[in-house]
């Protein structure tokens, strides 16, 4: 079996939150949804975990980040093209995410641009020419 990732994440409206991530290129997977949770697939390797707040609290003892008030995590996700990331970050304003919570990255060799969902958690959408990029030594590149 291949090695995949299931970012799980509490959300305080599990209907607006499945519409953005939706919005954004997820596909919804019934067989691991329910009333609590949904299931939104990013790729073959990468599922989001939409769980419910209070169901997200069955999972942990801690106490649950505000993610609008506290950073907890950023996810990066890379996109196939420049293109790709603005229609992407976008179509998540659209949906109820702020776009560009910080300035976008220009670096030639890279683009990207930060996009909170619904309940504040922050995604960056990345295009990176890794033949460029490994050209380049010395510049930071962001988070990733």
């Amino acid at each position: 079996m291949s090695k995949m990732i299931f970012v799980n994440l509490p959300v305080s409206d599990l209907a607006a939150a499945t519409r953005f991530y939706g919005a954004i290129g997820c596909e919804k997977n019934e067989q691991f949804s329910d009333h609590q949770s949904s299931s939104m697939v990013w790729s073959d390797s990468i599922t989001f975990q939409l769980l419910a707040t209070d169901y997200f609290a069955t999972f942990t003892p801690k106490k649950i980040a505000d993610a609008k008030a506290t950073s907890e995590v950023l996810i990066a996700l890379s996109c196939d093209s420049r293109e790709d990331v603005d229609a992407t970050v976008d179509a998540g304003a659209k949906a109820g995410g702020e776009a560009d919570i910080r300035e976008r990255q220009e670096l030639g060799f890279m683009y990207n641009r930060c996009l909170a969902d619904p309940d504040g958690h922050i995604f960056e959408f990345i295009w990176m020419d890794t033949s460029a990029a490994s050209d380049t030594s010395g510049q930071q590149s962001g988070s990733t």
